[in-house]
């Protein structure tokens, strides 16, 4: 039997246990694969019950999870005081979302689960349970490590046929140039192809890289970053048999005539690759983790504290999610 993707509960005071819950109630119409849920048993019977949803849950680890899953939403119990209140960051909830988090990844990592959907974590209330990582992404990739070296994490947006990398992510405007360089780059371009290869079956994808200037610099007229580090950077991918092509302007890169003759494209900041995202897919949109050795996707989107425990927050980005988990980790055909 194949085994279950491990879902994560997320901060119980968000949508995420929200949408796990509102999705299982709808699996047969939406025709989602068997999961299990990393979290607390009986905060979900609450949050349910707060909801209006018929929906039982069974205690039940990864092994027993598909079988489970069509009566009841099987849960792999994480013990813990969770609190139902939505809206209100709980410090006290913290162990159970890390460790939630910690024990869906060793399931992944061992074969009891084909993959890893993490519902959104609200890293303030995780800090005073001794959460040392600047983001949800850097924490995975230290628990795939294993006590290694951990692996390169990259962040790539979807949507269908459209998926875009930034290169570097949460850092102010300002530091954006200091932080490309030739070696960030190709590193990148490498995990992209290996991942659109393997995950996706692409025999051989092809990339588009964004300029950091506008019209990508007019030959080093605007800014010298793109002649100087991205073309070079671009120039030893393509010795490496990598298909990158660029730099290219981002403001023209986007229109689907263009976009549509690449498998991805690599921006150079976080809004040059998420704004064309959440302009054409704002709710579908699906946050895929390269680089790692397992499958991990989640929602586009944040905890919505103002929506949790309304019933009101569209399903639509963790059903993708969900979906595309199961995409990436079907046999080839």
């Amino acid at each position: 039997m194949t085994a279950p993707v491990a879902v994560t509960m997320g901060e119980p005071a968000g949508i995420g246990p929200d949408l796990i819950l509102a999705l299982y109630a709808r699996r047969k119409a939406l025709s989602l694969p068997p999961f299990v849920v990393y979290g607390h048993a009986n905060f979900l019977k609450a949050r349910a019950k707060r909801l209006g949803l018929d929906v039982a849950i069974a205690t039940a680890g990864p092994d027993a999870a598909a079988e489970t899953f069509a009566q009841a939403l099987p849960v792999a119990h994480i013990e813990g005081m969770v609190a139902d209140l939505p809206g209100v960051a709980d410090e006290r909830a913290a162990p159970v979302v890390i460790n939630a988090i910690s024990e869906a990844v060793h399931a992944a990592m061992t074969g009891h689960c084909r993959a890893v959907v993490t519902a959104p974590i609200h890293k303030g209330a995780l800090y005073h349970a001794g959460f040392k990582h600047p983001g949800h992404t850097e924490f995975l990739a230290d628990l795939c490590a294993m006590g290694g070296r951990p692996p390169l994490p990259i962040m790539m947006l979807a949507h269908e046929d459209l998926r875009a990398v930034p290169l570097t992510i949460h850092v102010p405007i300002k530091d954006v140039p200091g932080l490309i360089n030739r070696k960030l780059i190709l590193d990148t371009l490498r995990v992209m192809t290996h991942d659109l290869r393997q995950r996706f079956h692409l025999e051989r994808p092809r990339i588009a890289v964004a300029g950091l200037n506008p019209h990508a610099g007019e030959g080093g007229s605007i800014g010298r970053e793109d002649v100087e580090i991205i073309a070079p950077a671009i120039a030893d991918a393509q010795a490496d048999g990598i298909a990158a092509v660029g730099p290219l302007p981002a403001d023209t890169l986007f229109h689907p005539p263009h976009w549509r003759q690449y498998d991805a494209v690599l921006a150079m900041y976080h809004d040059q690759a998420l704004i064309p995202i959440k302009t054409v897919a704002f709710d579908a949109g699906v946050n895929v983790t390269l680089g790692l050795p397992i499958v991990r996707t989640s929602p586009d989107h944040g905890t919505a504290f103002d929506l949790a425990g309304t019933g009101k927050a569209s399903v639509s980005s963790f059903a993708a999610a969900l979906a595309m988990a199961h995409i990436m980790t079907a046999p080839k055909a």
